[in-house]
């Protein structure tokens, strides 16, 4: 994960400041490198996971690439070069081409996620209050929403946990879009979201509830217990699954039955998690030896969509 934050800040910045620095030397160039390099943002501001640096980074991107090429433009007023001179020059071009391709694709795949696939979808209160949530993952294309990894009929460790294909993981951010006290603190209690109250999304009776696993130390996972302490409701025609809860806060067993807004339990970092968050999911439901394999359902939030860097803010 530190990896990908590293990623996301320095690549970026190298290609704004490549602009205002070093920019290609002829109007050609230019104005593809300029091109190419938003193009690129974009596709980063879309798919990129903004936990640090935080969800407002991207638009601090944007502001300094007009600053680059302000400054990259002072540099060669004149262009007296229309068209980029040498094999190099014709290279470099082709390059930020490239860039600028791969930019417009997943940006586009990112926007298509945005909006769910025909079908049923299973209408949900939101189940957190008091703060403004992101969402780290959730959406309908693989580029903003991982879980879809398994809709891959191929892969057979990934029937057990179909239902969870429309999956959506959040976290809780501070008045500085930050989600913990640190880059990723070994500690979960140094994470913002957890202990923080689950709340039922809907009405209707619980066919699951698992308490007792620890919670895990960042980055460790237990992927022997996937979805780690968890309740699972059946809602009509429904299972949502509601998972990575704290050990012993869980405040409903099998059977019983829940209204709108009840408390479930609190967010932990129970289960196959690299840090604190919830994750819920609804799905057809599936067989007792199987819970979690049922046919995904895309999820709406008090009729909202949410995807990858989405924000709520409940009271």
């Amino acid at each position: 994960m530190i990896f990908i934050f590293f990623l996301q800040l320095m690549l970026p910045l190298f290609f704004i400041l490549w602009i205002g620095i070093a920019p290609t030397k002829s109007a050609l160039a230019f104005s593809v490198q300029v091109l190419s390099t938003g193009l690129a943002l974009l596709a980063v501001h879309l798919t990129g996971i903004w936990l640090f640096p935080p969800w407002w980074t991207p638009w601090l991107f944007y502001a300094l690439l007009l600053a680059a090429v302000v400054i990259g433009w002072r540099r060669h007023p004149s262009f007296t070069n229309r068209w980029p001179h040498g094999w190099r020059a014709w290279v470099l071009t082709a390059g930020f081409l490239t860039l600028g391709g791969w930019g417009i694709t997943q940006s586009a795949i990112a926007l298509t996620g945005r909006v769910p696939q025909a079908g049923a979808v299973v209408n949900l209160v939101f189940p957190l209050k008091g703060g403004t949530y992101f969402v780290v993952s959730g959406g309908g294309t693989l580029n903003i929403n991982p879980h879809l990894m398994t809709l891959d009929a191929s892969m057979e460790r990934f029937h057990a946990y179909r239902g969870q294909s429309y999956g959506i993981d959040i976290v809780k951010l501070d008045d500085w879009g930050l989600r913990a006290n640190g880059l990723q603190p070994q500690a979960p209690q140094a994470y913002n979201i957890h202990g923080v109250a689950v709340y039922a999304p809907c009405a209707g009776v619980v066919v699951q509830a698992l308490d007792g696993l620890p919670d895990m130390q960042v980055p460790q996972t237990d992927r022997d217990h996937m979805a780690g302490n968890h309740v699972l409701l059946r809602c009509n025609d429904a299972d949502v699954l509601l998972g990575h809860l704290k050990p012993g806060s869980l405040k409903v067993a099998k059977g019983a039955r829940v209204a709108v807004g009840e408390p479930l339990g609190q967010v932990g970092n129970s289960g196959n998690t690299g840090e604190p968050h919830l994750h819920i999911h609804a799905q057809q439901p599936s067989t007792l030896t199987a819970p979690l394999s049922g046919n995904p359902l895309p999820v709406r939030f008090d009729n909202r969509f949410l995807v990858r860097n989405d924000r709520v803010t409940v009271p």
